[in-house]
């Protein structure tokens, strides 16, 4: 079994406090057996990490480490949750955004930022469903958004 917080350790993160909204949402929310994340952005220590179009203003190599970021901020709103991410039976669904400049087509490779991460934490637990689709603006002027659905442990 996988222990989730051991993987992080070894890859030299650790959950940080859950993003506070930026709008009239909750971070995370539980229903039966499932927890749906909001979209989560690349914010650490309450800063923006990067605005700007994959594609122009960033690179798919920076966007794919922001969305890397994405999916650790919504391990924490996870995690505000459920208490443990011991807890977590399986990622179930992943959705990227990506603001794209016109003519790029590489979301699938930016996402695969957070979809790593997910496999690096949870391994085969961490498998899971995606899209990642291109648009014109994100919140704050991103260049990356990912929001996820878990399933979790009964109760």
């Amino acid at each position: 079994m996988t222990d989730p917080y051991a993987k992080l350790a070894e890859l030299g993160l650790k959950l940080p406090d859950v993003a506070a909204p930026v709008a009239a949402y909750v971070p995370a929310v539980r229903s039966g057996n499932y927890v749906y994340v909001s979209g989560q952005i690349p914010i650490a220590d309450g800063k923006v990490l990067a605005t700007g179009k994959v594609g122009a203003d960033i690179t798919p190599e920076q966007a794919k480490e922001l969305a890397a970021r994405c999916a650790l901020n919504g391990l924490a709103a996870l995690e505000s949750v459920l208490g443990s991410l011991d807890k977590v039976e399986r990622i179930v669904k992943v959705v990227g955004f990506v603001a794209s400049a016109e003519g790029f087509t590489g979301q699938p490779g930016v996402i695969n930022g957070a979809s790593e991460l997910f496999g690096a934490v949870f391994g085969e637990k961490g498998r899971h469903a995606r899209s990642a689709v291109g648009v014109g603006e994100l919140p704050l002027g991103v260049p990356v958004e990912v929001e996820l659905i878990a399933e979790v442990v009964a109760g």
